[in-house]
């Protein structure tokens, strides 16, 4: 093997390769994102254009989530079995054909098929990202490849919340935000091919681990995970509960409530009318709703830089679930502009995520880091699934926002509890999350 001071600058032992292979890893998910977000940024139309109540707008990510639910432990465990390289493709190709068909439906029911698929092949590409990750960060900046990673996808959401009410009104109709979601998925599709070349290389060259010949998969297994494990699952339940099915429907929230524009004011052509939308983020429903997003994507790599320097995840955890719940009672209780606690929701956004996915390399053995994923990802969208539609049946019956702040603030404090209850496991079994580096559990 070539020594890494006699390797040239592109070859698979030097940092540029191995960020290289980071880039096209993290945009395997841009296109997923903003294929999820486009359906909550043109929300409002959607109720309009499809006559649809907003509890069908809820469930047409529920259906995205039961189809998780039913594909992303096994897909951890195919990751497990098969490989990162077989098994992101696989999913890719579900996540472009499922956004095709949501392009393409003429019927609600078209819709929802769209959406599973979508979903069936989104959450385990997720998965297969994260083990990726281990797979070349594991001792090497992990937390700060999450974080750029964050980063990269939630560029797609930043766009779909800006851009997909203006491709509404520019082109005449919803399907041009839908045709852009599923082009973006396009692209990510690409990505994933590129990365699959680079890590073949990269393991033939660097002799890594041949991730094709895969244990065995042994569902008693879980049985040997730690209680910390299980304290980081439910706390992601609980606070992507308190996100993501909020946004599903803030934009429409936001309109309902306070009144605010669909898209800025603006003149010349459409790319003048996207740059305008950007400007003017604060002061459209889709761009408060991205707050959390551009938050997140700004300061998610300096957080996990931060976190690999020194620790304190468990801390970390706990500090952003507890900003959870001011900030959706002020939004559901009072009047003040939402941009305020949308940034502090952001704030939250930046904590948790950023310490709570490295967290799991830390404490389980890499060749369960599939299924690990796998399984905290599917009991996150038992949230994902149930929480979307209960926002919208609570709009639609009670006529206001005001019950479904309340539940994510509850979602909130539930969500403190078990970050309390991590923070005193995790120092009955050594404190390795509190402790800086990428020691392992």
């Amino acid at each position: 093997m070539t020594t890494p001071d006699a390797a040239g600058f592109f070859h698979p032992s030097r940092p540029f390769y191995r960020f290289s292979v980071l880039f096209f890893v993290a945009l395997l998910s841009f296109g997923s994102y903003f294929a999820y977000d486009i359906v909550s940024a043109i929300a409002p139309t959607l109720v309009e254009d499809l006559h649809a109540a907003r509890g069908t707008v809820g469930a047409f990510f529920t259906a995205y989530s039961v189809a998780a639910i039913l594909a992303v432990l096994i897909g951890g465990m195919l990751i497990d079995k098969l490989g990162t390289r077989k098994a992101s493709l696989l999913f890719s190709i579900l996540v472009f054909v499922g956004a095709a068909i949501v392009w393409k439906a003429k019927s609600v029911p078209a819709f929802f098929v769209g959406r599973f698929i979508f979903g069936a092949g989104s959450e385990p590409l997720i998965v297969a990202q994260s083990a990726i990750l281990a797979r070349w960060f594991k001792n090497k900046e992990l937390a700060f490849s999450f974080g750029l990673t964050l980063t990269v996808s939630r560029l797609g959401s930043l766009f779909a919340f800006n851009t997909g009410e203006l491709f509404t009104s520019f082109y005449g109709t919803y399907r041009s935000a839908l045709f852009v979601a599923m082009a973006a998925c396009g692209v990510s599709l690409l990505g994933n091919l590129v990365y699959i070349v680079m890590d073949r290389r990269g393991e033939r060259v660097l002799r890594l681990h041949d991730e094709s010949q895969g244990e065995k998969i042994v569902l008693s297994s879980l049985k040997t995970f730690k209680p910390s494990f299980w304290y980081v699952t439910f706390l992601c339940l609980t606070f992507y509960a308190a996100i993501f099915p909020f946004t599903n429907l803030s934009t429409d929230f936001f309109v309902d409530k306070w009144g605010i524009a669909r898209v800025a004011q603006s003149t010349g052509g459409f790319l003048s009318q996207v740059f305008q939308n950007l400007l003017h983020m604060f002061s459209t429903a889709g761009g408060i709703s991205s707050i959390i997003i551009f938050a997140s994507m700004i300061l998610a790599p300096f957080a996990g830089k931060l976190i690999d320097r020194i620790g304190k995840r468990a801390t970390l955890m706990i500090f952003g679930s507890l900003i959870l719940i001011p900030s959706h009672l002020a939004m559901g209780l009072t009047r003040i502009y939402p941009v305020y606690p949308m940034l502090a929701l952001g704030t939250a956004f930046v904590l948790v995520p950023a310490a709570l996915w490295p967290s799991i390399p830390l404490l389980i053995k890499k060749e369960r880091v599939g299924t690990a994923f796998g399984l905290m990802t599917a009991i996150q969208n038992i949230g994902m699934a149930l929480f979307p539609l209960l926002n919208g049946l609570l709009r639609d019956w009670t006529h206001s926002y005001t019950g479904s702040m309340l539940m994510f603030a509850g979602l909130g404090v539930v969500g403190f509890v078990f970050a309390i209850l991590l923070k005193r496991a995790d120092r009955r079994e050594g404190g390795v999350l509190e402790r800086a580096g990428q020691e392992t559990g």
